[in-house]
């Protein structure tokens, strides 16, 4: 069995031992704009690349720094090149949350230029909790309870066609790219 995966730009990319120069945002925006969240078990199709949106609009609108903003649009970008795995098993998978952090941090190193604080963490994970309340909410008619996760900015979660998030994705990321 190889030790690497081919991406949508054909690159060789090693998810077990990642290269920031193999990580590319049109594979990570190709990728998630294509993998959908909760499992595919909401009303429609949605994207992982419509959340991480919906997460960059929530940060820009609660006026989080610029870095903060990028870094939500790039919160689930190793799940590019490991797929997504729901929360209760994640996080019995010790190993896997290794191997997820490690990549995710490359994706942070390459394009945010320097770590995130604590307090940076504490802003993404806010916002993608708010996301998955919202969410469950909206497109799966659950409700799961905690009333002071609300979201301020204005959401999309309309059926969208993957192309048009993944141009979306692109536009913002190079909006944001040179914090």
């Amino acid at each position: 069995m190889s030790s690497y995966i081919y991406t949508y730009l054909g690159l060789k990319f090693y998810p077990l031992d990642p290269r920031t120069e193999d990580i590319d945002i049109r594979d990570i925006a190709h990728a998630l704009s294509l993998v959908s969240r909760a499992n595919g078990h909401l009303k429609y199709f949605f994207s992982v690349a419509q959340h991480s949106i919906n997460c960059y609009k929530e940060a820009k609108a609660r006026n989080y720094s610029k870095k903060v903003q990028l870094a939500c649009l790039l919160h689930d970008g190793s799940e590019a090149y490991l797929s997504d795995i729901t929360r209760p098993v994640k996080g019995n998978l010790p190993e896997y949350k290794i191997i997820e952090k490690k990549l995710q941090d490359k994706i942070y190193d390459k394009f945010l230029g320097e770590e995130l604080t604590e307090d940076e963490r504490k802003f993404i994970d806010s916002v993608d909790d708010c996301m998955l309340h919202v969410e469950f909410k909206e497109l799966m008619g659950i409700n799961l309870g905690d009333e002071n996760n609300k979201n301020i900015s204005q959401l999309d979660l309309r059926k969208r066609d993957f192309e048009e998030v993944e141009r979306e994705f692109i536009e913002i990321f190079e909006s944001l790219k040179n914090i």
